[in-house]
């Protein structure tokens, strides 16, 4: 007698679950059928009318969708002990916004995360996706540890398997919140945004059945968004978001107690270049969308209504949270836009209900977004008559180089500054001598430190040294000395001089950024007639030194400054204020370099990288991206590795995996090649070409 074993025909069995029907069928097949061929034969043998089209294959031990096609099964290496999956590529996944509202949207989980991004942007009606990613919800305890160094580039696939409802149920993704109830509506249209009634952060339930380019009308009210499927509301809840988020969104908001904390958060960013299945990233589980590199490009009001709020929110809760500092003054000055942002929210918008009474949107919008455009990007045309003259500041100004264990002592000296040249005498008849000091400030730190209320404007100077950075501190007398000096050295430190369009803009807007702080006489609206709660406005420091009635107070006279501002204004402002902090657009992360013994900490920023003193924050040495020559990663021992122009540098990255750090580089060198056409196309193959660091 002989066991039954099949035909000799080289053909095996293949086990696939249908997780839809929450069933197993075996199919015989050869190494030689394509994967196309496999889900025919599945389907097939199924004989259930159904759309199979968005189905594929997902193999769960190793962690990949099996997406192409015409690709056999041998060239996968699927064997006979491999158990695959018929699944939907799309499938519900929880949102959480900038703005900390969570919203269900059908995603694309087999695509890259990019491309996820870039689709659902486009649902939201927020141009440039580029600047956003995903991010998982990291624990407070993760936030006590270092995950980098000993992480696994690919994140290890939680063990999921099929319930008996044919839903996957899996390890919970984002840790906080519960999956064993799965909200998935298998009739739902693919790229459809919709709010869960169920779910605890939801402001009603919305479906989006309209254009995502639709601008926001002004007359619709947060506390209206109850209705199943009415036009313009998921717009305006974007576009003006509610005052308060839900206690448990409160609750989700990172609040990092050191530089090493606020380095750890970056562990959460998702891997741009692979799907969500493949980093562990399961059917309703939660997602945070956050802006993740701080370089905006062309805001509109026209058509970026809902991306400049969502910026402006990003912002608001990151100083709340205090994951960026600011003085006390600037605290309050936030604090103040931000109210009168919350009481404009609730009073029509003449300029966007009715485009002929449109004077903001021809001046004051329109300077204000070239303030912006240029403060980020700069400009190489001269704004004088003469392109070959220029410009030169004298003054006196006192001056201070800090050393350890000495008091702060400062003294008076007569300055110039012409090119990118700062130049020091002892005195204004001294000058013919020669300099005291002379240093050419490009490609140093420029960090304000300015205490309105006590008169001090100081500029500090972190310049580049053999040794690193050298420290050296300059004081004006007022702000206006302060605007011009301050605004030449920001240029210079680019590469910039004063003959540049951009000077001017620049002390313009620091003149603005100051004149904003300054406290009024008295409150020009009466604290009786306006309920707030001062915890909403102010990080939480600023609690424990003050009390509630004295914040109330100092919100209401730093309001006076800004009252006549409407809503666009307000958070144009808000965000134009962000950006002139010393910690804005700085990503963290703990590495060691290669040359050194210790742990520190480096700062990406978008046009440079900064090794910075990990318990200080203080700046130790600056590389430019305009010196750069080449990124790359060596994943066996998992180091990154920068050459520029002066020197090679490498380090191993110990709060994240170094594929974030590199993605960090290249995503800035990605988004610095963005053209001034205002068409262009998304260049997504490029976009990974720079970022993927294995290709």
């Amino acid at each position: 007698m002989y066991a039954d074993i099949g035909p000799i025909d080289g053909s095996w069995e293949l086990t696939v679950c249908v997780t839809d029907l929450a069933v197993e069928k075996t199919l015989r097949v050869k190494g030689d059928l394509h994967i196309g061929g496999v889900m025919l034969r599945l389907v097939e043998a199924l004989d259930i009318a159904m759309d199979w089209s968005d189905h594929a294959l997902w193999w769960p031990e190793k962690n990949l969708w099996l997406a192409r096609t015409r690709s056999t099964i041998d060239q996968y290496g699927v064997q006979a002990d491999a158990r695959l999956w018929f699944t939907p590529m799309h499938k519900n996944l929880r949102v959480q916004l900038p703005d900390l509202q969570v919203l269900d949207a059908r995603v694309n989980f087999s695509i890259n995360v990019f491309s996820a991004v870039k689709h659902l942007c486009k649902e939201l009606g927020i141009r440039h996706p580029e600047e956003l990613s995903f991010a998982r919800k990291l624990e407070r305890e993760e936030l006590k540890k270092n995950s980098g160094v000993s992480a696994v580039r690919r994140i290890r696939q939680p063990q999921n398997s099929p319930s008996p409802n044919g839903h996957m149920h899996s390890n919970s993704f984002d840790g906080t919140l519960s999956h064993g109830s799965p909200m998935r509506n298998p009739s739902t249209p693919q790229g459809t945004l919709l709010r869960s009634p169920h779910s605890p952060y939801s402001y009603g339930t919305l479906n989006k059945s309209h254009s995502p380019y639709n601008t926001y009308n002004g007359t619709m009210s947060p506390g209206s968004m109850h209705s199943l499927s009415f036009d313009g509301v998921m717009d305006t809840s974007m576009a003006n978001s509610p005052v308060t988020p839900s206690r448990e969104a409160l609750i989700m908001l990172y609040r990092p107690r050191s530089y090493s904390e606020k380095a750890r958060i970056n562990a959460a960013w998702l891997d741009s270049s692979r799907s969500l299945m493949e980093q562990g990233c399961g059917e309703n589980h939660l997602v945070l969308l956050r802006f993740k590199y701080y370089s905006f490009y062309d805001l509109n009001p026209k058509y970026d209504l809902i991306r400049i709020n969502q910026i402006y929110e990003q912002a608001k809760w990151a100083l709340i949270a205090e994951e960026l500092d600011c003085t006390e003054e600037e605290m309050m000055m936030f604090a103040a836009l931000q109210l009168q942002a919350q009481i404009q929210s609730s009073v029509p918008q003449p300029d966007q209900l009715d485009g002929s009474n449109n004077h903001t949107t021809e001046d004051d919008i329109d300077a204000a977004l070239t303030d912006l455009q240029v403060s980020l990007e700069g400009s190489s045309i001269s704004a004088h008559g003469d392109i070959t003259h220029i410009p030169e500041l004298q003054d006196q100004l006192r001056f201070f180089k800090p050393k350890k264990f000495t008091f702060k002592s400062y003294k008076r000296y007569f300055f110039t500054f012409k090119d990118t040249h700062l130049s020091m005498y002892r005195s204004r008849e001294e000058a013919a001598d020669g300099p005291m000091l002379r240093v050419n400030l490009k490609g140093c730190e420029v960090t304000p430190d300015v205490n309105i209320s006590a008169d001090k404007y100081n500029i500090k100077l972190f310049i580049p040294s053999p040794d690193g950075l050298s420290e050296v501190w300059i004081r004006a007398d007022t702000e206006t000395q302060y605007a011009k000096w301050m605004a030449a050295c920001r240029l210079a430190s680019k590469g910039k001089t004063m003959a540049d369009s951009s000077y001017e803009s620049e002390v313009k807007s620091i003149e603005a950024f100051l004149s904003m702080q300054h406290p009024a006489p008295a409150p020009m609206v009466d604290p009786t007639a306006i309920n707030f709660q001062p915890e909403d406005f102010v990080a939480p420091r600023f609690l424990k030194k003050l009390k509630s009635r004295q914040i109330a107070t100092r919100i209401l006279e730093a309001h006076a400054n800004v009252q006549n501002m409407n809503l666009l204004d307000a958070k144009m402002n808000y965000i134009k204020a962000w950006q002139a902090l010393p910690e804005y657009g700085m990503t963290y992360f703990i590495v060691k370099f290669k040359t050194s013994k210790k742990e520190e900490l480096l700062g990406v920023a978008p046009n440079r990288l900064t090794k910075m003193d990990l318990n200080s924050g203080d700046s130790l040495k600056t590389w430019r991206f305009a010196n750069m020559k080449a990124w790359t990663v060596n994943w066996e021992i998992k180091q990154v590795q920068v050459s520029f122009e002066e020197e090679d540098i490498a380090f191993h990255c110990f709060t994240a995996d170094c594929k974030v750090v590199h993605e960090f580089i290249g995503g800035y060198i990605f988004l610095t090649m963005r053209s001034g056409d205002k068409n262009q196309s998304l260049n997504e193959e490029l976009f990974h070409k720079l970022t993927g660091g294995w290709d």
